[in-house]
């Protein structure tokens, strides 16, 4: 039988937690470190603070050198930040440390334009360590980009990539329904999208990598974010939202080639969302129309997706990848 690949786990959110639940499924892989900055879950097991059911002989440590320097991982799972400019700076320790990275930050799904000086540092740094960094998901990193690029993998042309995805987040955790601002009074929804701390990230990403996948160069990248307004009391375990509050976020992302919208993703996220839904449409010869009808759970498949990787990244080239440059993943047995 293989060594296990020796991991580390560093952010132990809601989405670290659920990477570290599958991990302790699997037998090809051994957790070796864990890093959190929370003064709660520092100094206790990772089995406790993940709600993991059993100990896993792993303490949750504030120091991210410590560990990474003496785990010597072969992967770190990086779960702390949405943006980029945020969290490069662990990525980079990680590197440093001889480590692949494999992130959810939203923003390194696809950098290259977005946060090109970071991209090419990381990519730079990378090769020189002989690792390899890649940013992925479940949206982005597979729903909204990785998914429609391989179904056009049967159209002998493609002239408009359209994706929609509807998710009831009443059924999801309480950061995200916070992030979608979920109970908000309309006036401090349009307050805190001007502030961006109210809208998702990554539908630029998405857009630009599908666009990279056909070859196509965009010309711009458009998005708004819109409320969407309860029209009846609706409430999720963590929250209620009173008739003429804000429900969650409509955000719409549009890509153009030239004049011509080539690229149209809408996402709507709020709490009581009826018909939720994964639907890609290709424009192309043939037409493709694909509806995963209730929509993949983001979390369970934010998890899958960064763990399925392990072995698909540990085999890639060095430097900063993205998920159109991995082969086609498959669940690790």
């Amino acid at each position: 039988m293989a060594r296990p690949t020796k991991v580390v786990q560093y952010g132990v959110g809601p989405v670290g937690s659920a990477i570290v639940k599958l991990l302790s499924r699997k037998q090809s892989v051994k957790i070796v470190g864990a890093i959190d900055i929370d003064k709660e879950k520092v100094g206790k097991d990772l089995g406790d603070v993940a709600g993991v059911s059993k100990p896993l002989g792993v303490c949750v440590s504030s120091d991210a050198d410590e560990v990474l320097t003496t785990a010597k991982a072969e992967v770190v799972l990086h779960s702390t930040g949405s943006y980029l400019n945020v969290v490069s700076p662990q990525i980079l320790k990680c590197v440093k440390a001889r480590s692949n990275v494999i992130s959810t930050c939203e923003e390194l799904a696809y950098p290259f334009e977005t946060n090109e000086k970071i991209a090419l540092q990381l990519d730079r740094l990378a090769k020189r360590y002989g690792v390899t960094v890649l940013g992925t998901g479940v949206n982005p990193g597979f729903i909204m980009d990785t998914l429609p690029i391989a179904l056009t993998g049967a159209c002998q042309s493609v002239t408009r990539v359209s994706v929609t995805r509807i998710v009831d987040a009443s059924k999801r955790r309480l950061p995200l329904q916070r992030k979608i601002g979920a109970g908000l009074s309309p006036e401090e929804f349009q307050r805190l999208v001007g502030e961006r701390k109210v809208r998702h990230v990554g539908l630029e990403e998405s857009i630009r990598m599908i666009a990279s996948g056909l070859g196509w160069k965009t010309d711009r990248v458009e998005e708004t974010v819109e409320p969407v307004i309860a029209e009846v009391d609706v409430e999720s375990p963590f929250l209620k939202v009173e008739k003429g509050r804000v429900a969650g976020v409509k955000q719409l992302g549009r890509g153009f080639v030239g004049s011509r919208e080539a690229i149209t993703l809408d996402l709507q996220v709020y709490v009581g969302a009826k018909d939720p839904r994964d639907s890609v449409f290709i424009e192309g010869v043939p037409p493709i129309d694909m509806t995963i009808e209730g929509g993949i759970h983001g979390d369970l498949a934010t998890a899958a997706i960064v763990v399925n990787s392990i072995p698909k990244v540990l085999k890639a080239e060095p430097g900063l990848l993205t998920m159109k440059d991995l082969p086609v993943l498959s669940a690790m047995p």
